[in-house]
């Protein structure tokens, strides 16, 4: 909420346990909100997605069962006098419980070159892409090649509206692709509709983390009722149990499991880059992308997959299933590594175009996922971003705009004493007309520590910088 003389009021809840999720909404154009809570299931019958939801068809007219002495969620008031202190927020977090993981050094997040975004979109190969063991494979030795650390197996690789994890397609050899993987340093993610994963629990853990798989994308709760908030939590601690790590995708807004439950490193509730697949023009993501990180993004962590090597302009986008595109310019995609929180980082596109760019691979796959220190630079809610994060020596500096093309001075006074160099990523001449045109420059950091970058058009700008 927007106050008087730039003040915003952000509100949010932490601790979120074993009791539903929050809602607030504005019915009479007044200054007042009222909250809403989903009541507690009393029926739930599978169906939805290819029959991996549980849809609720009855309702308790009580929100929650609780024992005597329960903890209830945290209600937060984030107040700030300036937009960028709300994209470097940590309350949520740091009103979650502890961590009931003793020794959590197995949780290693990372990056990962992931398929469903391209539809296996891989060229000038000998096979048929699609959904096989040849196409895995090449996936996981692009990984290799690059040092990325993963590779997700999204959906598909389970027998359809089956919702049973133990009957694999014929066409993936399981076991050799994650022998493979482990061959070639890469880890294996495996992609669970929510029901398949629920009903098994515990034996789809236990089985699969024998066999070597590093962790489960899960994916359509789309609730966030008392039972659903209960089995996040149970997930986490079964999946904990086995060293499983988890990304909740299709979920509700994070609420702190990731600090009580370290092996959960990502969330989806954002409107992420997939939408991108199926919308045109019509759809603005580019304003969009500079108005979560201030909302959203204080709550945690986001599954947004960018990495888009095929750019668009606002004029110039379409959905393409088969051969998506983002929109807004490559450097965007880039700074978003940086701007965006999101220990499990998803490389959207395919391998093939990612080697057609190994300039802009080499930068995505050098990038850190978890950060020593951020700070928010610059920005504005819905107009702009700019933040820096440091990794050892190395610091990131990532910036994006709305669709107003923008000069923007920066200060790095931050880096302190000693001489530096940034490799720099900024829109090239013609971005404003095609999208992907960039350049990569090294230059000196001033010794003012002043610098003034300027993008196109739903542009952005990336550096990485380092003491000479």
């Amino acid at each position: 909420m927007s106050l008087d003389h730039g003040k915003k009021v952000c509100l949010a809840e932490a601790d979120l346990e074993s009791y539903p999720g929050m809602y607030l909404t504005n019915t009479n154009g007044s200054t007042s909100l009222q909250s809403n809570f989903a009541p507690y299931p009393t029926a739930t019958q599978q169906g939805g997605h290819n029959e991996l939801q549980q849809l609720v068809t009855a309702r308790q007219p009580y929100l929650a069962k609780s024992k005597a002495k329960a903890q209830f969620p945290w209600r937060i008031v984030i107040v700030s006098t300036n937009d960028k202190q709300l994209a470097d927020n940590d309350m949520v977090y740091k009103l979650a419980a502890p961590s009931r993981i003793a020794d959590a050094s197995w949780v290693k997040p990372g990056k990962v070159a992931w398929e469903w975004w391209n539809h296996w979109g891989i060229s000038n190969v000998d096979f048929e892409a699609g959904i096989n063991t040849e196409t895995y494979q090449a996936y996981i030795d692009f990984a290799s090649k690059n040092k990325i650390e993963y590779v997700i197996l999204d959906e598909g690789w389970a027998v359809n509206k089956k919702a049973d994890l133990f009957q694999v397609v014929p066409e993936i050899d399981l076991k050799k692709l994650i022998a493979h993987a482990k061959a070639k340093n890469v880890g294996i993610i495996l992609w669970a509709g929510y029901y398949a994963f629920e009903r098994d629990l515990e034996k789809v853990c236990k089985h699969y983390s024998e066999m070597g798989v590093k962790g489960f994308k899960i994916d359509f709760m789309d609730r966030d009722d008392q039972q659903m908030v209960d089995f996040h939590y149970r997930a986490a601690a079964i999946a904990a149990k086995y060293k499983l790590m988890l990304d909740f995708h299709g979920t509700y807004k994070p609420t702190g499991i990731n600090r009580t439950y370290p092996n959960v490193i990502n969330f989806e509730a954002v409107h992420g880059l997939e939408q991108m697949k199926w919308t045109g023009p019509e759809l603005d993501q580019v304003t969009y992308d500079v108005t979560f990180p201030y909302i959203r993004m204080v709550a945690g962590p986001i599954d947004y997959t960018q990495g888009a090597m095929r750019n668009a302009t606002k004029r110039t986008h379409r959905g393409i299933n088969d051969e998506p595109m983002s929109q807004g310019t490559r450097c965007r995609q880039l700074a978003q590594y940086v701007i965006f929180e999101s220990p499990l980082n998803m490389l959207c596109d395919s391998p093939t175009n990612y080697e057609k760019e190994q300039e802009c691979t080499d930068f995505i796959s050098a990038i850190p996922t978890v950060w020593d220190q951020t700070i928010a630079l610059e920005g504005e809610i819905g107009k702009y971003i700019a933040i820096a994060r440091k990794k050892a020596d190395h610091w990131y500096v990532g910036a994006m705009t709305n669709w107003d093309a923008r000069q923007l001075e920066l200060d790095l006074s931050f880096l302190g004493e000693g001489n530096y160099v940034a490799e720099l990523y900024r829109d090239g001449a013609n971005a404003n007309r095609i999208a992907s045109d960039y350049k990569k420059e090294t230059i000196t950091i001033p010794a003012d520590r002043k610098m003034s970058i300027a993008m196109a058009k739903g542009g952005g700008v990336a550096m990485k910088i380092y003491k000479k």
